[in-house]
């Protein structure tokens, strides 16, 4: 049995590589997608990219949060448990994670904490990210928690879609709005605000959401030196190394990271989608 284990749902963008890259002990519970009739399992197994052309099909689209019992599976694995989720407000993972904990609790002492992230994708990252840092640094489990809690209240995320089919296939958005946008090349920067969607911008044209995607960073932050970001993209790497680009020229965060969308980011975020969270 480990000491100490970071968990997240499939909606952190970690890979076996990412993993490896960054020396990151993570375990990774897996939502389950739905296109239509037919499930996919959000864990290494799953061919993104194939996904994406089979969404492309779907006229239906729908998730589904971890069962308490695969989360039990991985909090059994260590004496510490540090478990984060996408926000309460868009998912029941929150809630099924905590009544693993409970159940895990029962049956005899050990330390869990599950942070609701109020975020996802990138988001969910870099809260991973910060958790492996706490423990690099030999916190304690309360000063972790302490730490972590405080972060997350801190952390700002925003995101701009090519395409929102998929937040209409998923009930996201109404299909009104969605015509409108489309009918007046609105393409809306969004972000999350307590742990909900909502938009932060509306401008016309890609290339215009993007720059204002950028900006949004400097109206809401300040000591850029001391942050790392996380910028998730849906197939789309070389979209997200120019934007990489523009804001390492604009801010001197301490770090920025790249990260390819799992499937459960796949499914909202769709092909051509970027986030950033810091």
């Amino acid at each position: 049995m480990k000491d100490r284990l970071i968990v997240a749902d499939s909606c952190c963008d970690f890979t076996e590589e990412l993993k490896k890259e960054l020396k990151v002990d993570i375990e990774i519970v897996p939502m389950t997608l739905q296109l239509d009739d037919v499930d996919y399992l959000d864990d290494e197994n799953l061919d993104v990219n194939k996904y994406i052309e089979d969404m492309r099909n779907a006229s239906s689209i729908k998730t589904a949060a971890p069962s308490p019992k695969l989360f039990m599976d991985k909090f059994e694995q260590a004496k510490e448990i540090f478990c984060l989720t996408l926000s309460s407000k868009l998912s029941a993972t929150y809630s099924n994670a905590c009544l693993a904990k409970s159940m895990i609790l029962d049956k005899g002492e050990r330390l869990i904490h599950v942070f609701d992230t109020k975020s996802a994708a990138a988001g969910e990252t870099l809260v991973a990210l910060k958790i492996q840092e706490c423990i690099d640094k030999k916190m304690t489990f309360q000063e972790i928690v302490d730490n972590v809690t405080k972060y997350i209240s801190e952390m700002k995320i925003f995101f701009v879609l090519e395409s929102l089919d998929n937040l209409i296939k998923n009930g996201r958005i109404s299909k009104i709005k969605a015509m409108i946008a489309s009918a007046f090349s609105i393409k809306p920067v969004m972000h999350g605000v307590d742990g909900e969607i909502d938009i932060y911008k509306k401008v016309r044209g890609l290339k215009k959401a993007y720059c204002e995607l950028v900006d949004a960073i400097g109206e809401n932050c300040s000591n850029f030196q001391e942050k790392t970001m996380v910028i998730t993209h849906c197939n789309c790497f070389e979209r997200a190394k120019e934007i990489k680009k523009k804001i390492i020229e604009k801010y001197n965060f301490r770090d920025v990271l790249i990260v390819s969308a799992r499937g459960l980011s796949t499914t909202y975020e769709n092909e051509g989608g970027i986030i950033i969270s810091y």
